[in-house]
């Protein structure tokens, strides 16, 4: 549950909770309803645990619904989620008839609310299926998607867009994600809740208590990636970068995450880390459940370097969580990262396991460069990447929706 408003008026200052007041008064009483597929794991479910709570303090009538499915499910949407990132895969028919089963058995209980909302925002490919089922619906209907599908594997994009062009309008993290579509398309990066779990201020004694239940050494330089075991994400390819860097500075690795439940690849990964990792004792492979935000918090507090090493990315919200904390961060040169690594100012962007190890041994020799680069890396999310300004832009877009304002790309 996100703070009160009012809560991060020291953070962002008052003028901007006043925006957001006039914005919430424009739309008081407006029914939203939010659909995705998993309630905990995941950038998705942790940003709709602060957007629909505050959207409720501001007046609207906001509600987050979750799709339920069986493994199959999960692995076809899995499939899809890689194909729309690139990956060749081959889904058969009768993977988009399940798909499309499992999408009207969760119609059949939403149905009610779906039917009778003004704004629907169905965050990305799981539930997409939704809008064809919904033949008598009241309101507008908006397809967010937060991943990467700058270039899409065709096949899988083709049959995706047949559902989701009937939508009102779509939502990307940035312009070059963006897709030929026959309604407006808003441009909206996701960002963080300064406030939460996993972003509030912690003691020095909560830092040091996390440091020696994993047995962490302070003495030496940390390096820390924290993700979802995901192929994308690229861990192994960190405990690659490690090990070169390891030959010349007595570096520590920690690789944490946890799975989601619409993730069915997650533990053939992990098992991949783990064959990586051998027997090394300084490097730390942490299975985190959902709710270890306080351990993720000091893990990045306590990080020297922060790592997001992805292949493919929509936005990265563990980018903007190590900037926040201060921290320099090495993230691959791809998606969303992008927007916010801006190179040699708030971190490095590399392509390799070696451009990684050749940038974390500079900032390892560099100490006021490195120090230099958190303090510009956290103020450049104050000013870009806190929720105040993500909320804003999701109010602005729906008053745009619901006037019928006619736009092709609009980046609010």
């Amino acid at each position: 549950m996100s703070a009160p408003l009012g809560a991060y008026e020291g953070i962002v200052g008052p003028a901007v909770l006043r925006q957001l007041r006039q914005l919430g008064e424009k739309l008081s009483g407006t029914r939203v309803v939010h659909v995705n597929s998993t309630r905990e794991g995941g950038g998705v479910a942790e940003i709709l645990e602060w957007m629909t709570p505050i959207m409720r303090e501001l007046g609207l009538d906001a509600s987050w619904e979750v799709i339920d499915g069986n493994p199959r499910f999960f692995e076809i949407t899995k499939a899809i989620h890689n194909g729309l990132q690139g990956a060749n895969v081959a889904i058969p028919v009768k993977g988009w008839k399940t798909f499309e089963d499992v999408n009207a058995r969760n119609f059949k209980r939403l149905r009610p609310i779906l039917e009778e909302a003004d704004i629907v925002f169905i965050h990305d490919p799981q539930p997409a299926h939704l809008l064809r089922l919904c033949e008598r619906r009241k309101g507008k209907w908006i397809w967010r998607a937060h991943i990467d599908i700058s270039r899409p594997f065709r096949p899988v994009w083709k049959v995706l867009r047949s559902m989701v062009e009937g939508y009102d309008a779509s939502i990307f993290s940035m312009a070059q994600f963006a897709q030929p579509l026959p309604h407006p398309q808003f441009l909206v990066p996701p960002s963080i809740d300064p406030l939460s779990g996993k972003n509030r201020d912690l003691s020095h004694a909560e830092i040091e208590a996390v440091r020696s239940e994993y047995g962490l050494d302070p003495s030496r330089p940390l390096l820390v990636q924290i993700s979802r075991f995901d192929r994308f994400k690229d861990p192994v390819g960190v405990v690659a970068a490690y090990r070169m860097v390891r030959k010349v500075a007595p570096v520590q690795l920690v690789l944490a995450g946890g799975g989601a439940t619409d993730d069915p690849e997650g533990k053939a990964v992990l098992e991949d880390v783990l064959e990586a990792a051998g027997n090394d004792p300084d490097i730390h492979v942490l299975l985190l459940p959902p709710d270890s935000h306080k351990t993720v918090n000091a893990l990045q507090r306590m990080a020297t370097i922060i790592l997001q090493k992805s292949t493919r990315e929509g936005f990265g919200l563990t980018v903007t969580e190590g900037m926040w904390k201060g921290k320099p961060v090495i993230g691959g040169d791809v998606g969303g990262i992008r927007l916010q690594v801006v190179n040699h100012h708030t971190g490095f962007l590399v392509n390799t396991p070696e451009g990684a190890a050749h940038r974390i041994r500079y900032l390892l020799h560099h100490q006021e460069g490195l120090d230099r680069m958190g303090a510009t890396a956290r103020e450049f999310v104050r000013e870009n990447y806190l929720l105040t300004r993500h909320i804003r832009e999701y109010l602005t877009l729906m008053l745009v929706t619901l006037r019928d304002t006619q736009a092709n790309v609009v980046n609010v």
